[in-house]
């Protein structure tokens, strides 16, 4: 029986460009997938929009949508400091689109998987895709053009006469072909509008996290078990992207060097590939950080690593269930600067079992370890989400009391043996010490950075741009001006 072809606009809802604004990975790979099942798809990317509402109404008028997606990146902030929240914009994006139009709203992207039912009842969607996009919303296009049964898609939720509904939520195979590991996003989006502003283009060499962490939501996502790309395949997908005139990729794994033997047969590829492109990953878990692993990222070309260590101290890393000690992150660190790349350190403060012994631990590593060209995040607390670990034990402290359908409004887990104003102290007394360390959206939403970015991006400066953090601080500090603060000294 032959298909009804469907007009699809799939909508980047993300408008966050601090400190670089993300390309779209996740619906440019969904528009790749469903145009390759021959539906005219379109993607209206919101990122520079300066009225979104005109933005949605004209793209609606003018190309009538028989489906409309939605792509959804991140719930909120993250920042326990300065709390911002999405979901907002998204119903009332949701309400635009069904007051004028009679289109089916799908929900998907990473957020979606993070809550999906309250997420469905406050935009009123129709349906919402968890996991793979390119891979299940084509599957739900194909059931409505033939209205077959959607409860025979995999992986696609709905409320249905009041009660929330998930039809077959096990493992979805990978697409290995390189076209939906690298799309063609200049089809999709104006990939100008990023490269002139530092942003790299992302892709992935797997998904899936099997890692425990109390407080993650990367397996609700993607699975917990790994599913792997060849490394013949990622190559080849480098090698597109490449062919496209794009020059600086970006690793966007949930862990880019678990499997070990994964990653360095990836970099060993890479390597001997010829390719002239330059990489970079802020994805690093430190259990897996040594000379080879580094020696052959550094031979295939990669100019900027990040290792997300959270914390330097045994107690902190316990409680998170990393899965790693301290010395996992000094071997870490001694390895990293046997090697000329830079490294963003990502740290968070707060957490079970942290007290001002073991914050300042962190601190002291930061410190002694950082070179001029590297850098250090800070995060104050952690984002609990529904259905962790950290959700029972905040629960169990007392920290948390809202149900779980509430829990859109981000609520955080700050170590109950630690005082906040003690660790913003410690941190801007740090931070004012070391320029290459900050902290909070404090320093990402500073109002001059998107003009750093810009002059960055025209003057070819070379990614990543984080590893000018210290001399972008001391440049702005003869007009006034510090990102720490987020706006004059």
């Amino acid at each position: 029986m032959a298909l009804d072809l469907m007009n699809v606009t799939i909508i980047s809802v993300n408008q966050n460009r601090n400190p670089v604004p993300v390309i779209p990975y996740g619906a440019c790979v969904t528009a790749e997938g469903v145009s390759r099942h021959g539906h005219d798809v379109r993607v209206l990317d919101l990122m520079f929009s300066r009225d979104p509402a005109d933005e949605l109404a004209k793209s609606l008028r003018r190309h009538p949508p028989d489906v409309v997606g939605l792509s959804m990146r991140n719930l909120d902030n993250n920042d326990m400091l300065q709390p911002a929240g999405y979901v907002s914009g998204l119903a009332r994006m949701t309400g635009t689109i069904k007051a004028r139009t009679s289109a089916t709203v799908v929900l998907g992207g990473s957020a979606m998987a993070v809550m999906p039912e309250a997420l469905l009842r406050v935009t009123g969607a129709d349906y919402g895709v968890l996991g793979d996009g390119e891979v299940v919303f084509p599957r739900l296009l194909e059931a409505l053009s033939s209205k077959g049964d959607i409860g025979s898609v995999p992986r696609i939720t709905r409320i249905k006469n009041g009660k929330y509904k998930v039809s077959g939520n096990g493992p979805m195979p990978l697409e290995e072909t390189p076209e939906l590991i690298a799309p063609d996003y200049s089809r999709w989006i104006d990939t100008r509008a990023y490269i002139k502003r530092m942003a790299a283009v992302p892709i992935q060499s797997k998904r899936g996290c099997p890692f425990p962490c109390i407080y993650c939501t990367y397996g609700a996502g993607e699975g917990y078990d790994y599913r792997l790309h060849p490394p013949e395949v990622v190559v080849q997908a480098v090698e597109r992207l490449e062919r496209q005139g794009f020059k600086d990729i970006e690793f966007v794994d949930n862990v880019f060097n678990s499997p070990y033997e994964h990653a360095m047969g990836v970099c060993e590829s890479i390597a001997g590939s010829g390719t002239k492109a330059r990489f970079h990953t802020l994805e690093l878990n430190p259990r897996f950080v040594d000379t080879p692993l580094l020696g052959a990222m550094e031979a295939a070309g990669f100019k900027g690593i990040g290792i997300t260590a959270e914390s330097a101290a045994d107690p902190v890393l316990e409680g998170l269930d990393k899965g790693y000690t301290a010395q996992d992150v000094q071997n870490a660190a001694a390895a990293v600067n046997k090697f000329s790349m830079p490294c963003m350190w990502v740290f968070m403060l707060g957490g079970p079992g942290e007290t001002k012994e073991t914050a300042s631990q962190t601190m002291r590593f930061a410190t002694s370890i950082l070179r001029e060209h590297d850098a250090a995040f800070f995060n104050v607390g952690i984002r609990i989400y529904p259905g962790t670990a950290l959700e029972t034990m905040a629960r169990n402290d007392g920290q948390l009391k809202v149900p779980a359908e509430e829990m859109l409004k981000p609520f955080f887990y700050f170590s109950p043996q630690l005082e906040v104003d003690w660790v913003m102290e410690l941190l801007e007394q740090t931070a004012r010490d070391h320029r290459n360390i900050l902290y909070s959206s404090r320093a990402l939403d500073h109002p001059l950075l998107p003009l750093i970015n810009r002059v960055a991006g025209l003057s070819g400066i070379s990614q990543p741009l984080w590893r000018y953090t210290s001399t972008i601080r001391r440049l702005l500090s003869f007009v006034g001006q510090d990102i720490v603060q987020g706006g004059r000294i």
